[in-house]
């Protein structure tokens, strides 16, 4: 999986910003694309640690869940609107992922590995533990329509909460996109190809993983607020060890080189979802199958398959 350049083109952001527009109008509902846009945030996360530095985390759910509490707790208790709850959350989550990260960074590989599937499972069992902060299994809900900011804007149009969510989406695209193009984006990347070596040349290297995942960890806890604001609901699950797979999933298959292949992994995985499901219910199989393709055959996500389609036909013989 690799990241030929620090610098992404303008063309990125366009293609992004355009996806975002056209989703409402090529699916069958808003609500298909307002859960592709918060999949595809969650799984940006995932895009910036494996794309940028390398580093495999099965933790993302963590922060995603965390995001999700925050943000319905401000809402209904405090009676906060949409863009300071969202802001907060991730906040909460940069901070919960700084206090891990003084840990998980000490390690390497599949100790690392490791130790964020362990706090992703420590904190679903914390949700459990604590019912009459999280309502434990039964998910916390009454959560209010809110509006976006200043008492204007309500929420209850799916209309302006899809613009909402995907003002959200496009500005986390846009701040990852320009931490890649950054010089602290050139020195994750030469992290992920050798630490050793960018050790060697007077770098930090754990002061830029710690970074690295404290971001990560925002914009996770970002996407699980944009999940309440969209559900008016927190779902245990929004903190299970499987939520952090399907963001994992979906940045794999996109494509982990570019931060589109976020959004281009939780498209296709909300648009096979939602189109298969009813049709079968072990739909997911599908899903396994395509992941090993990617895995095995295309590096780079279905991003990288025009590029390998060009490569093939450049090496077959003229007839």
């Amino acid at each position: 999986m690799t990241n030929a350049s620090p610098r992404f083109p303008n063309g990125t952001t366009v293609a992004i910003g355009a996806i975002l527009v056209a989703l409402p109008w090529v699916l069958p509902s808003l609500t298909l694309a307002s859960e592709i846009l918060v999949v595809a945030t969650g799984a940006l996360s995932c895009t910036l640690l494996l794309g940028s530095v390398g580093l495999l985390s099965f933790g993302q759910g963590l922060y995603f869940g965390l995001g999700a509490y925050v943000s319905a707790i401000l809402i209904r208790d405090f009676g906060m609107n949409a863009s300071v709850a969202a802001l907060a959350a991730s906040v909460a989550g940069c901070l919960l992922a700084a206090a891990a990260g003084l840990l998980i960074v000490r390690r390497q590989g599949v100790y690392f590995v490791m130790l964020t599937l362990a706090f992703a499972q420590m904190g679903f069992f914390l949700a459990l533990a604590f019912p009459k902060l999280t309502a434990g299994e039964n998910g916390l809900g009454n959560v209010p329509r809110t509006t976006i900011a200043f008492g204007k804007f309500a929420l209850s149009s799916p209309g302006l909460l899809y613009a909402f969510l995907a003002l959200l989406c496009f500005a986390a695209f846009a701040i990852v996109q320009r931490i890649i193009a950054s010089p602290f984006g050139s020195v994750l990347n030469s992290i992920r190809h050798n630490d050793n070596r960018s050790e060697a040349l007077g770098y930090d290297v754990r002061r830029f993983k710690f970074a690295a995942v404290t971001i990560a960890g925002g914009i996770a806890a970002l996407a699980g607020a944009m999940n309440t604001l969209m559900l008016s609901f927190v779902p245990l699950s929004a903190v299970d060890v499987e939520t952090s797979e399907r963001l994992l999933i979906a940045s794999l298959i996109g494509g982990v080189g570019s931060p589109l292949g976020a959004l281009v992994g939780a498209t296709v995985l909300g648009a096979m979802s939602d189109f298969l499901s009813p049709v079968w219910p072990r739909w997911s199989m599908i899903v396994a199958l395509l992941l090993i393709v990617v895995v095995l055959f295309l590096r780079d996500g279905l991003l990288g398959l025009g590029s390998v389609m060009g490569r093939h036909r450049k090496e077959a013989p003229n007839g």
